[in-house]
């Protein structure tokens, strides 16, 4: 969903217009989790480890929301509960996140080893394509793993070679 025209807007800027909706950190790691680490539901996204708070995130749901970058579906097993996915728009921001992953991983010190860094950037078109193959399918399988802070090992780390191939 577009802004509507005569909402304010600081100015008619793409990048601009792109910060207003996304300019916060908490944005892009709740559209992270949803694109590569499969999470659906307020509590998967406040156990992400990032250390948000609960009315912090449930803001910036709705405000992710309202810009037209997730919607809200009921959980199939429980009618009460909402279970959060990407839109179109949503997924169509997965080349941004990946680049900014490939920047700060060749340009930071972070828990993602420097070797899966490499591996993303020599392939990425192919992960691009899977984490559209598992948004169409809604396969919330994990992506790519969480990284501890680049002081301690990470945990876990699924290769994507057998799944940049495919």
């Amino acid at each position: 969903m577009a802004k509507k025209a005569n909402s304010r807007r600081r100015s008619g800027c793409p990048l601009s217009i792109s910060l207003e909706m996304l300019g916060d950190r908490w944005s892009l790691l709740i559209v992270r989790d949803m694109m590569v680490r499969g999470f659906q539901t307020f509590r998967e996204f406040q156990r992400s480890g990032e250390g948000i708070a609960t009315n912090i995130l449930a803001d910036r749901l709705r405000k992710l929301e309202a810009g037209g970058i997730l919607i809200t579906e009921p959980a199939a097993n429980d009618g009460r509960s909402v279970h959060y996915r990407l839109t179109e728009k949503g997924i169509a921001l997965a080349p941004v996140v990946l680049e900014l992953l490939i920047w700060a991983g060749s340009n930071e010190a972070t828990g993602a080893p420097p070797e899966f860094i490499a591996q993303v950037k020599e392939n990425r078109e192919a992960v691009l394509a899977e984490a559209y193959r598992r948004w169409e399918r809604r396969d919330t399988t994990t992506m790519i793993p969480v990284f501890c802070s680049h002081d301690r090992s990470p945990r876990g780390e699924p290769s994507l070679k057998g799944e940049a191939k495919r």
